[in-house]
């Protein structure tokens, strides 16, 4: 990764891009693939495309990504100056207390702190998990007047983390799922272009997935390409607290992750194993035999129903503050994308033989 592909990241992951609050991420992105791109567009709800036109005979080939995170909102103020809350997308209660956090508001951001009652007062006896909508942040207001001055129901809120390098090519931050997938799907993107496919090649960072793959619906069906890949983050439980009982064998640093099954079309299975056979490349194997739980769900299933597939980043600890990759995977999935737009002319029509 050089140094321009990796100041996106940086960029990609230090902006905060709550469901339904995406603009800010999809700016970072959209400057990013415009100079590849013959077009680029945003539709009703921030949902970004970047084009590469093709052969009008041939396919078109959409690699997707969904730019928003978990997060939290303010639900309430309360007279003594707190701020209430719920929950945006499927963020866990676990690991939300004690956290410094940002309130993104219309005049800028407050921090605040989600608080946590000190040890030493708690009942160890029966201490346990807060629902999230039984926490609250303190941003040391005096009472409800001065809190409603800084911030209104509804504002998002996000936690204060920095990007971090850990050994190796191995970062820490949070929003990983899926700020990793839209730099997956630009990097594929301006890799296809260079090679210039027969293919029409759609870079496409979606929006309000971790609420419904929301997105995804709206610009499967506005773009109708003939093959979509959603590219995501996986369980990687190559960690002492990995569970046993649902270990996938995924582990970071050992490539791009292909899933099998519900949502991934065979012939578009085949194509990326294929093109990272021909390319000496490492690819892993997920079972997803009811669902993805990701964008691929929403693209299959769209007017007639479009070819899919599901390629995966592995991630260490997701929807947590410190999600891990390993930034040879990004690279390793971004690299396959690229060779299965490059072969989809080829592979094309995709069906199933009965």
């Amino acid at each position: 990764m050089d140094d321009d592909q990796r100041r996106f990241l940086d960029d990609l992951l230090s902006t905060a891009t709550p469901s339904g609050f995406e603009t800010a991420g999809q700016r970072v992105w959209l400057d990013y693939v415009d100079e590849f791109a013959d077009e680029t567009r945003v539709d009703a709800y921030g949902n970004a495309v970047a084009v590469h036109e093709g052969d009008p005979d041939a396919p078109s080939v959409a690699v997707t990504g969904h730019c928003d995170e978990i997060g939290l909102m303010v639900r309430d103020i309360t007279d003594d100056g707190f701020l209430k809350l719920s929950s945006i997308g499927g963020s866990d209660r676990t690991v939300t207390r004690g956290q410094n956090v940002h309130v993104h508001t219309d005049d800028g951001v407050v921090d605040g702190v989600i608080g946590q009652v000190a040890i030493h007062l708690r009942d160890a006896t029966t201490d346990e998990y807060a629902d999230i909508n039984e926490q609250y942040v303190d941003v040391g207001a005096e009472d409800g007047d001065e809190a409603r001055e800084l911030v209104d129901v509804g504002d998002p809120i996000t936690f204060d983390t920095e990007v971090r390098d850990l050994r190796g090519d191995r970062v820490a931050a949070r929003g990983m799922d899926n700020r990793v997938g839209i730099w997956t799907a630009a990097e594929a993107f301006r890799r296809a272009a260079e090679s210039d496919p027969a293919a029409t090649v759609y870079a496409v960072s979606t929006v309000q997935e971790e609420v419904g793959l929301k997105g995804a619906k709206m610009v499967g069906f506005d773009l109708e390409p003939d093959v979509a890949v959603a590219v995501d983050v996986t369980h990687a439980t190559d960690h002492p607290e990995g569970p046993g009982d649902k270990g996938s064998g995924i582990e970071l640093g050992e490539g791009a992750v292909v899933s099998r099954g519900s949502a991934n079309h065979p012939e578009l299975v085949a194509l990326a194993r294929d093109a990272a056979a021909d390319d000496d490349a490492d690819v892993q194997l997920q079972a997803t035999g009811s669902f993805t739980g990701t964008d691929a769900d929403a693209f299959y299933t769209t007017r007639g129903g479009i070819p899919s597939l599901n390629v995966a980043i592995p991630n260490r600890y997701m929807h947590t503050p410190v999600e891990v990759v390993d930034l040879a995977d990004l690279e390793s999935a971004a690299a396959l994308l690229a060779g299965v737009a490059a072969r989809s002319a080829e592979a094309a029509p995709f069906g199933v033989d009965i």
